[in-house]
């Protein structure tokens, strides 16, 4: 295995440090358009309709089913009433299954109400320096002190001196509803402790061991399946009605329990759903590469991980996460930021503070857990957390961000080229029926393997080439809007890698597949998958023989819900003739269709835009001048695959727009049969 690389840490560009300035509210005729995505937990105070409408119009983009609370019943009716949300709103938004894999509880009798939530008695009073017993005696009850644990093999992971958090599930820091057990006894079916803390302990409780080494991993892990049977059950049960497009694997431990999944999936028909990954304890970190690897997105689980990880550490690991997730183009989301909300309607400093360190750190998402689950705020948490991440955007290193991604690229190719050990091609992970064939597509080469999939640094593929010409073409022109032509997602996730500061409209252009059995349209499904994504924007279109009837039907949709202005350019990407080309275009004084650009426009238009004043100056820039992003030699690449067209306008389906207050995070777009669009990558 290649030994990681020195990286350094990203920095932030603030075009002004005047502080007056810094704390004036947001100009409301500003784009509203916010990259970072939100994945909430549906709970019950969130699993009407009414409320899921207004969950969606304030940007949230993926919903999570969290199989660990809650019967089959509740989650079948949760994504029912989803679904007739996205009806009435006309969002997409993805579906998300979170196992309940190795999680350890603790048994307490529940009774589920008329929607099938559980409830449970009364909670449990712990009190500092008390006496608590966990057992693993075959029928124990709760009582006194005595608390049964579910995994019967408990007693044989721990030894004295070991702690171990017990605690409401998806505790929040301001709930006194967690207690830390130190360790005095372990006898054959019970572990006697002594709790550091006093607890009032209701809900769902949970069992967590932590690691008792500071630096390796000797604790013994439980043996328990990465999917329970209760897993399997309801996966296959919901995967029956509807499509399931990430499944979020609780506890991985390494890339073998990434490949287990995968083959359940398959064994269903369910190969177009995704599987993320969330890192919960320090082994997941110390596998971390095997799992980036087998993975289609990292989940970091900073609730589990903080128990594992030393406090001093959290943040260099949340970086070194992010980072290396950001260098391999693979969606990376984070959780536990604004613990307070859920019973208060404002964040504390630190809480917004974090999540903005997170947005300029490069993440592409926030999951919200308790937040929405249970909380009392769930909408305004959502509007919250989409307005700290737009303003944090504004902040974001985009040019540093795109140069770094692009010297780690020259950097693996020299170690490719002197003999070294290549990283491995860059690619957004597939589903699993399309997994070898678009590594080996990727690889630009027909003998190579298609399972050089991400393990390190990546290599430039020609694909990737032209994904990151069209950024960079996008920052020399000032452009407005990146649209991208796509049937599997692929071209999309490789633009969103480099982070545009431009929104990314993702044209998903349906196709019809054939088992031997049945016709099936795909596509759907690759625009929700995009919703976890930076900066992507899915709009759902249709197959037609002419491509430029949907792209002035996506210029003049986007001029009304305020992504571009008259004159604005646009970068297009898009499949002409079997070829992959970049496209740039202006839109016109009206703002509801495009123009063509003459060439010398065009350069005229780009010297202008780096700040430069010759020819000269500009054939032979070096560094970063003005606004300008990546390596002037990239832009020889670009030239080869640029075209110019005229195109006339044409009507444009009716878009709803978002709420001003909440931003443009989630849009749908649907066209009738005769409005469609061809090829697409």
């Amino acid at each position: 295995m290649p030994p990681f690389r020195t990286t350094k840490a990203k920095t932030h560009l603030l075009k002004s440090t005047d502080l007056s300035s810094i704390c004036e509210p947001a100009d409301p005729n500003e784009s509203a358009f916010t990259a970072t995505k939100v994945v909430f937990t549906i709970g019950p105070a969130c699993q009407d309709v009414e409320t899921l409408c207004r969950i969606l119009d304030a940007g949230a983009t993926c919903a999570r089913c969290d199989l660990t609370w809650g019967s089959l019943g509740f989650h079948k009716k949760s994504l029912a009433n989803l679904a007739e949300a996205m009806k009435r709103t006309r969002k997409l938004c993805a579906i998300m299954v979170d196992s309940v894999g190795r999680e350890l509880i603790i048994n307490r009798p529940t009774q589920d109400d008329e929607d099938g939530w559980p409830t449970f008695e009364a909670g449990i009073a712990v009190e500092a320096n008390q006496k608590v017993i966990l057992s693993t005696k075959p029928g124990a009850t709760i009582g006194g002190n005595l608390l049964p644990v579910s995994y019967s093999k408990f007693t044989s992971m721990i030894k004295q001196g070991d702690t171990i958090f017990l605690g409401r599930y998806l505790v929040t820091g301001s709930e006194e509803s967690s207690c830390y057990l130190t360790v005095d006894e372990v006898k054959s079916d019970e572990v006697i402790c002594t709790s550091r803390n006093s607890a009032q302990l209701d809900g769902l409780l949970t069992v967590f061991h932590t690691e008792r080494s500071a630096d390796t991993l000797q604790n013994i892990q439980n043996d328990l399946p990465i999917l329970t049977e209760y897993d399997k059950k309801v996966i296959k049960a919901i995967s029956k009605e509807l499509e399931i497009d990430f499944l979020s694997l609780s506890f991985v431990r390494e890339g073998e329990d990434l490949t287990v999944a995968r083959e359940f999936l398959e064994s269903i028909g369910a190969t177009t759903t995704k599987l993320a990954a969330k890192c919960e304890t320090r082994q997941s970190l110390f596998n971390f590469q095997a799992i980036t690897e087998a993975a289609d997105a990292i989940i970091m689980s900073r609730g589990n991980l903080g128990l594992d990880v030393l406090p001093e550490k959290m943040a260099l690991a949340q970086k070194a996460v992010i980072s290396n997730c950001n260098l391999l183009g693979k969606p990376v989301l984070i959780t536990r930021v604004v613990d307070t909300m859920v019973n208060a309607p404002r964040p504390t400093r630190a809480e917004a503070t974090d999540v903005a360190n997170a947005v300029l750190d490069g993440v592409d998402g926030i999951l919200l857990g308790a937040e929405t689950l249970r909380g009392k705020y769930a909408v305004q948490t959502v509007q919250t957390i989409l307005a700290i991440c737009h303003q944090a955007e504004k902040a974001f290193d985009h040019n540093y961000h795109f140069e770094h991604l692009m010297q780690e690229a020259l950097e693996a190719e020299a170690e490719r080229d002197m003999g070294g050990l290549g990283r491995s091609i860059s690619s957004m992970s597939f589903g699993s029926g399309e997994r070898e064939q678009m590594a080996h597509q990727l690889s630009g080469n027909a003998g190579s393997s298609p399972h050089l999939m991400n393990t390190g640094s990546p290599l430039m593929t020609k694909l990737e080439s032209i994904a990151s010409s069209a950024v960079r073409a996008a920052d020399k022109v000032g452009a407005a809007l990146i649209i991208v032509y796509t049937q599997s997602g692929q071209t999309a996730s490789l633009i969103s890698k480099y982070r545009p500061p431009m929104p990314i409209l993702t044209l998903v252009i349906p196709t019809l597949k054939n088992d031997g059995m049945k016709w099936t349209l795909v596509g759907r499904g690759v625009a929700r998958q995009c919703q976890i994504q930076r900066g992507l924007l899915p709009v759902l279109a249709a197959p037609s023989p002419s491509g430029d009837t949907l792209l002035h039907e996506a210029v003049s949709m986007s001029s009304r819900v305020g992504l571009t202005k008259p004159n604005d350019h646009i970068v297009v990407v898009q499949m002409i003739s079997d070829s992959l080309v970049v496209k740039i275009l202006s839109v016109d004084e009206l703002g509801e269709g495009i123009k063509p650009i003459r060439p010398q426009s065009l350069v005229d238009m780009m010297k202008a835009t780096a700040g430069m004043e010759d020819d000269e100056e500009f054939e032979g820039m070096n560094g970063r001048p003005g606004n300008t992003i990546g390596q002037p030699s990239i832009m020889n690449g670009l030239n080869r695959h640029m075209v110019h067209t005229t195109s006339t306008i044409s009507n444009a389906p009716n878009v709803p727009t978002a709420p001003a207050t909440t931003g443009i995070a989630n849009m749908h777009i649907a066209t009738d049969a005769s409005k469609m669009n061809g090829k697409a990558q």
